[in-house]
């Protein structure tokens, strides 16, 4: 849902955004959104058998199996790519101890992948998301069309709290048929292991049907407890409350691995689904990394 009271403030903001990032989209992303995208916006037209230096991706495995050795699969360029913003508007997502929220930082991210698509002359869509989907617009093109998917992220207010990754690909997958450049702006407040095994199985599926790639949003702050007595710290999406000791060294230091371990099992998912990930922190620049991902300087990576 969109809340009507803000949603002349978050226009101003979408505008501020596009004002403040349109030199580095013109000057160093046109063209490279969509270069980081393989396969994505291709028809299917062929196989061929497989040549070292082929993307391991493009493997036809059906084909392999029956011939023995391995094949590939080429695509022919459509004219147009579809880009997908899947954006987690969950509530841990109003987190910021720096100068932004992480949801800031996802429209932030969001309005600039939107730009660099317009200047390709891509489509770009939205898919807002908590703990079911809060809105999908289909992929269209023209700046209106991308401004008001920045207002939407800016502005949206949620139904749901809590994070579900899984049914929102698995609903993206549903409504989306042909393959589409599927970008995942998420923090990954996924702790249930039921959740995780959904999304391990979400991310393969995604994987398989689209060009997946994960923006992860983190905050310093989210791993390292100061040194400020007795605290109560409340879940912002289950309203669980923890009260901690953080004078105590060893409590600090269970805190922190609590999160590490879960980052890396996180890890371990994408890379086993192979979803090139890249993360992006509250307090620092997220320019040069963007800039790196689409100039095709930066190596895909998944560690937070």
């Amino acid at each position: 849902m969109i809340n009507t009271h803000t949603f002349t403030s978050a226009l101003e903001k979408a505008r501020l955004i596009e004002l403040r990032t349109r030199r580095a989209v013109q000057e160093q992303l046109w063209g490279g959104l969509r270069s980081i995208f393989r396969g994505a916006g291709m028809d299917f037209d062929e196989v061929r058998e497989y040549v070292p230096g082929d993307d391991v991706r493009a493997i036809d495995w059906s084909v392999t199996a029956r011939a023995g050795r391995p094949f590939v699969k080429l695509f022919r360029q459509e004219r147009e790519l579809a880009i997908i913003l899947a954006i987690d508007v969950s509530a841990s997502g109003d987190f910021g101890s720096s100068d932004q929220s992480k949801r800031e930082l996802a429209a932030e991210l969001a309005c600039v992948l939107a730009l660099a698509a317009l200047r390709s002359r891509d489509k770009v869509g939205l898919l807002l998301f908590s703990d079911h989907v809060e809105r999908f617009i289909p992929p269209q093109s023209g700046r209106g069309h991308v401004l008001r998917l920045v207002q939407d992220v800016l502005s949206a207010t949620p139904e749901g709290r809590g994070t579900d990754i899984a049914a929102a690909l698995d609903y993206l997958n549903r409504v989306t048929r042909r393959r589409s450049a599927v970008v995942l702006v998420s923090d990954y407040h996924v702790y249930r292991p039921e959740a995780l095994a959904e999304l391990e199985r979400s991310l393969h599926e995604t994987s398989r049907r689209h060009d997946l790639l994960s923006l992860w949003l983190t905050d310093p702050h989210e791993s390292e407890l100061p040194n400020v007595g007795r605290v109560t710290l409340q879940d912002a999406e289950s309203g669980e409350l923890l009260v901690l000791d953080t004078t105590r060294r060893r409590v600090r230091e269970a805190y922190k691995n609590t999160v590490l371990r879960h980052r890396s099992a996180v890890r371990q998912l994408l890379q086993a689904a192979q979803v090139r990930s890249l993360s992006f922190s509250t307090s620092k620049d997220y320019m040069p990394a963007l800039i790196g991902l689409l100039s095709g300087r930066s190596e895909d990576r998944s560690r937070t």
